[in-house]
């Protein structure tokens, strides 16, 4: 199995068990003399079943990531860079969209507000980073689907 195979099957787990979740919420309870609509021993079953799943998977591909190398780092360290990467221009994003939000006087002699950070130089580091961002990005996801698992 590759990978990306492995990472698709724990994204369906995560999808099943918190369906299961649900339904086992939704027949906690049943009127007297009535029967849920379905069997919460039969659910809490399978439940168990694709946390079992779910575990094995986890455990496989965090392994994969560990010994998988990619110029000289390993998976796990891009992936650290990846989320580092898109959380830091989220802020350099957020930012921009503040800092190009400035005031309009409608007199001379009202405040001006004025951006206090260079907005064009941000713009600039933002798409560098993201430009690494991208790049970074397709290299994981090609690496996903060479490694064997």
């Amino acid at each position: 199995m590759k990978l990306a195979e492995a990472l698709q099957e724990r994204a369906d787990l995560n999808r099943r068990i918190a369906q299961l979740r649900s339904r086992l919420i939704n027949n906690a309870l049943k009127q007297e003399g009535e029967e849920p609509a379905e069997d919460p021993a039969e659910l809490l079953s399978e439940l168990d079943r694709c946390t079992e799943q779910l575990e094995a998977v986890i455990s496989a591909i965090n392994l994969a990531n560990c010994r998988t190398k990619v110029d000289g780092k390993t998976l796990t360290e891009l992936i650290a860079r990846r989320d580092c990467l898109t959380m830091k221009i989220q802020s350099y994003r957020d930012l921009i969209a503040e800092a190009s939000c400035t005031a309009q006087r409608a007199t001379r002699s009202e405040i001006r507000i004025l951006s206090s950070v260079n907005v064009k130089e941000l713009q600039k580091n933002a798409d560098l980073l993201s430009k690494e961002l991208r790049l970074l990005d397709n290299l994981i996801q090609q690496t996903n689907w060479l490694t064997d698992i």
